[in-house]
């Protein structure tokens, strides 16, 4: 599954989306600091609010059927034995078929809401195409979300479980975890999370081995998952110029627009 290592990923420190026809995008704002605002400024802006919540209002209900169906439907995880998964030293995770000619970086971050989008749309057709032997993915998960889950450290622990998993070495348990954490079990931001047994839980369906489970129960990658998380969004960040976004997806050094239907399709021809 050698593929190219656009992103140098190094130690260091490190928008937030709603599907109509986009994907949206989650943001890492660690470096923003708000100004005090003046009461003149408080109430201009809170009868901007007033005005931005009506018509966000309007055009949720106008707008809702909008919302774009998953492609590939019922094809699910990847599911093929010839699958493999790999936990590479930097952290990412590399899933696919050894000979697959094009491998794609994908940095996402488990509480992202765009992240979840993308995943829901094109996910079974990227998983279609890794069982065809056409695709290699790299996850490159990252943690700039942690202050927005209830537990403030659920993407932290997130990362820690899909690298235990990976590391139990099968594709398809691999690609039936992370599909259904970035799907059905994706928090909303804010809202409840999986705790570690949960977490644990979901790999269990997913069928991964008693020694993964234990992994993902005692947080034995939280540490390692932290660091290398860090380090994937200063990753991040400098290839989009101090912009991290997720989700994020690189052909090479090319980052692509998830947002055009058949991107999958172009990228696999």
């Amino acid at each position: 599954m050698a593929g190219p290592r656009p992103l140098v990923v190094r130690p260091g420190n490190g928008r937030r989306g709603r599907l109509r026809q986009s994907v949206g995008v989650s943001e890492s704002r660690s470096n923003y600091t708000p100004r005090p605002m003046s009461s003149k400024t408080t109430y201009a802006l809170g009868a901007v609010a007033v005005v931005l919540i009506a018509v966000i209002v309007v055009l949720a209900t106008r707008g809702g059927h909008e919302e774009a169906s998953a492609r590939n439907d019922g094809y699910g995880s990847a599911h093929d034995p010839g699958v493999h998964v790999v936990l590479e030293p930097d952290g990412s995770i590399l899933l696919g078929k050894p000979d697959a000619p094009k491998t794609i970086d994908i940095f996402e971050d488990p509480i992202c809401p765009g992240c979840g989008n993308m995943e829901r749309i094109y996910g079974q057709e990227i998983a279609q195409k890794i069982d065809e032997g056409k695709l290699t993915v790299r996850y490159r998960l990252v943690n700039f979300l942690d202050a927005r889950s209830r537990s403030k450290d659920y993407s932290s622990r997130a990362v820690a479980a899909n690298q235990c998993v990976a590391e139990g070495g099968s594709g398809p348990v691999y690609s039936k975890f992370h599909t259904e954490l970035f799907t059905t079990k994706r928090p909303s931001e804010g809202g409840a999370d999986l705790d570690n047994s949960e977490l644990a839980a979901l790999a269990r369906a997913a069928d991964a081995p008693e020694s993964v489970l234990q992994c993902i129960s005692s947080g034995a990658k939280i540490d390692a998952a932290k660091a290398s998380a860090t380090a994937m969004t200063d990753a991040l960040d400098a290839a989009l110029n101090g912009s991290a976004a997720t989700p994020a997806v690189f052909d090479g050094k090319t980052k692509i627009d998830v947002n055009k239907q058949d991107w999958v399709d172009v990228l696999t021809r």
